[in-house]
């Protein structure tokens, strides 16, 4: 399902991102705090942060495939934050 949205990261817990498997995706982090982004295969919670990506206040991606994003993922297909302290991502993908 098409989303064009801000999500909540509760603080120390993974936040699924995507609504549906989807091939690239926009986000920007718009808190004030850093957030850790991850791809996974369906729908499966990342256990811990091997393999996240920080992106700090004000930074994100635009219209990125998730295979360029995370290569060594192979048919990753869903994203996920996790953010300390808690975080606000903009995400949009189709």
């Amino acid at each position: 399902m098409a989303q064009n949205t801000t999500k909540n990261v509760p603080a120390d817990t993974w936040t699924q991102l995507t609504d549906a498997n989807v091939s690239s995706i926009t986000f920007q982090n718009i808190s004030g705090n850093f957030v850790l982004v991850n791809g996974a295969v369906g729908a499966v919670t990342p256990t811990d942060r091997t393999g996240a990506i920080r992106y700090n206040p004000g930074q994100g991606e635009r219209n990125v495939l998730l295979t360029d994003l995370f290569p060594g993922l192979s048919g990753v297909n869903r994203v996920y934050a996790y953010s300390l302290d808690g975080a606000q991502v903009v995400v949009s993908h189709a």
